[in-house]
């Protein structure tokens, strides 16, 4: 009997435990086909708004700045030769690297013993020569006497004979008698002969001795000259470069010895290709005289000064492309020749465009243009200068209209952003977001149906947000977060 009660109490048990695990699995079923049976749902896309700084497109005129580079250089440059060999024996104090001598200074000298000695023997020649020519002169006088005397004899002579033949033909003289008076005429025609050939000998002597008088006066001149040239002296005021000499030692004929620089006449030359040159010529093909800056960089100081293009090279080097342009300093003081500068140069001015960042500007030109509703917008503009970061662009009908400053691939047409817009100080202005906004009435349907629907939400926070959207203004916190909860 009792094992009878125990066997029908174990198998109630068994029953009963089987029985809770079917309701237990019913229910589970249960849930299961309800959930798979609801449908899913979908989020509704929401739009992806991009921030992006913008900036006016103000048209007006421009004066474009060319930026190249170029190197400073010095319009008087003098190499400082040796005019003559041999040692030097005097050196001047700031003859050395960087110093500053003055126009006419002695800079050096070189022993003169040998331009003395050859001095010495050219003013000797000279006397010599002059002595000659005195001697010449007053034989040439004596040879002019002499030839007078013998032609006053050989008139006396001739009225000998014209006597001697008038009393032979008045029967008073002899024959012998003309005949000797004839032989002494003849031998007195032929001393005048003589005289003269001797005259016309000191002549020629006299301007043999005039020549080599000159001669020897050129050579005492070549003589003083390499003597002055043992002395070498600045020819203009200016700074020493590249100095190899000593005190000592010796030197050839022309050897470089140094160069002297102008550091107060200093010009910049640059190069720019063909176009850029053609936009610094007038209508005359002339160069426009343009106004320029020099900038030269010393570890972040940066030393400037301002210019004007003056000149422009006659030719075209071989392998060289573009032209060479020259241009004066205003103020050269902290520039050396052989800097590398930066040079900007200010073409003639644009009218009608804007100066807008090169990152706004496509390779196609086109722009992105804030639109209603903060959409972007595709215009189509004229690029007229690019310089540096900046462009120069012109368009019709954009006169006022805000242009996106960075383009990004994510950026296109039909594209809402939030435009970020700089303010006086330069500064990105955010526009502040308002604390209560109103909502269309599909909005706020739309918010309370969701709140409504939140079975997780707690009833006081439900209460509290109903309330809220039941106001004809809504805080805009609370806008925002319900947004960002229903996806849109």
């Amino acid at each position: 009997m009792r094992f009878l009660r125990r066997s029908l109490v174990g198998l109630f048990l068994i029953s009963f435990t089987f029985g809770l695990l079917a309701f237990a699995g019913q229910n589970i079923r249960g849930s299961l086909e309800e959930r798979w049976s609801r449908e899913a749902r979908q989020r509704p896309a929401r739009e992806r708004i991009f921030a992006v700084n913008v900036v006016p497109f103000e048209v007006g005129a421009q004066t474009p700045i060319l930026e190249t580079f170029g190197e400073i250089r010095s319009r008087r440059t003098l190499d400082v030769r040796a005019p003559s060999g041999g040692q030097v024996i005097e050196v001047a104090q700031n003859f050395e690297e960087g110093g500053r001598v003055e126009a006419g200074q002695l800079l050096l000298r070189i022993d003169p013993a040998q331009a003395l000695s050859a001095l010495a023997v050219a003013e000797t020649d000279v006397a010599e020569a002059k002595a000659d020519v005195l001697d010449a002169a007053r034989t040439l006088e004596l040879s002019r006497d002499d030839a007078k005397a013998s032609m006053a004899q050989a008139e006396l002579r001739k009225q000998a004979l014209q006597r001697q033949q008038d009393l032979l033909r008045r029967g008073v003289g002899t024959e012998s008698a003309v005949e000797t008076a004839a032989l002494a005429a003849s031998s007195a025609e032929q001393a005048v002969v003589t005289r003269r050939k001797s005259e016309a000998q000191a002549e020629a002597r006299v301007s043999q001795t005039a020549t080599a008088l000159a001669r020897r006066e050129i050579n005492l001149a070549e003589a003083k000259r390499k003597l002055d040239e043992t002395e070498l002296r600045a020819e203009f005021s200016g700074t020493l470069a590249s100095v190899t000499l000593v005190q000592g030692g010796l030197v050839s004929n022309n050897e470089r010895l140094a160069s002297l620089i102008d550091a107060t006449a200093l010009e910049v030359s640059f190069r720019v290709s063909t176009a850029e040159y053609a936009r610094l010529l007038n209508t005359d093909g002339e160069l426009l005289g343009s106004a320029i800056q020099v900038v030269l960089d010393v570890s972040g100081a940066d030393i400037s000064t301002n210019g004007r293009v003056s000149r422009v090279s006659a030719a075209v080097s071989d392998g060289q492309i573009g032209r060479t342009i020259f241009a004066s300093l205003e103020a050269p003081a902290g520039f050396r020749p052989g800097d590398f500068v930066t040079v900007q140069i200010e073409e003639p001015e644009v009218r009608f465009v804007a100066i807008l960042p090169a990152a706004a500007l496509d390779a196609a030109e086109t722009l992105l243009l804030i639109g209603p509703e903060d959409r972007l917008e595709i215009a189509k503009v004229e690029l007229i200068r690019r310089q540096g970061d900046s462009v120069l662009v012109r368009g019709r009908g954009l006169a006022g209209r805000e242009v996106v400053a960075e383009r990004s691939p994510l950026l296109g047409a039909g594209i809402k952003v939030k435009p970020l817009r700089k303010d006086a100080s330069g500064e990105i202005a955010q526009a502040p977001e308002p604390e209560d906004i109103e909502l269309s009435a599909e909005k706020r349907a739309a918010m309370i149906a969701f709140v409504e629907a939140n079975k997780r939400m707690p009833a006081q926070i439900k209460e509290r947000l109903l309330g809220q959207l039941a106001q004809d203004k809504v805080p805009a916190a609370v806008v925002k977060r319900l947004q960002d909860r229903m996806g849109g």
